[in-house]
């Protein structure tokens, strides 16, 4: 039983690794979000496999918390983002001049 603990446990910490690095490194937002949806993932993973492993059902709430947080976080930046791509251009000019007017 040991070989599995050592053996999943490091494969997750070779991952959670992983993707702190991505989410150092970046470069754009979109990166930095993904290696911390990532990260999430990994802390469920870790979660399930230590109730798995031990037997253990009291950790299942705290496993719930976390996936549902990595779900809303991911929902919502992606509506963030989403919201940033429809913008139009000219709806950052200002009302009192037409659009298209080179000032300067």
């Amino acid at each position: 039983m040991t070989v599995v603990y050592w053996l999943a446990y490091g494969m997750l910490g070779v991952g959670a690794l992983l993707a702190l690095v991505r989410l150092a490194r970046g470069p754009s937002l979109l990166d930095r979000v993904v290696a911390t949806d990532t990260l999430l993932v990994i802390i469920a993973a870790g979660l399930a496999v230590h109730a798995a492993l031990e037997r253990d059902p009291t950790v299942v709430p705290v496993l719930v918390v976390v996936s549902l947080l990595a779900f809303v976080g991911s929902v919502s930046v992606a509506r963030y983002i989403g919201g940033m791509m429809l913008r139009s251009p000219e709806e950052d000019e200002p009302a009192d001049r037409p659009a298209g007017e080179v000032t300067g």
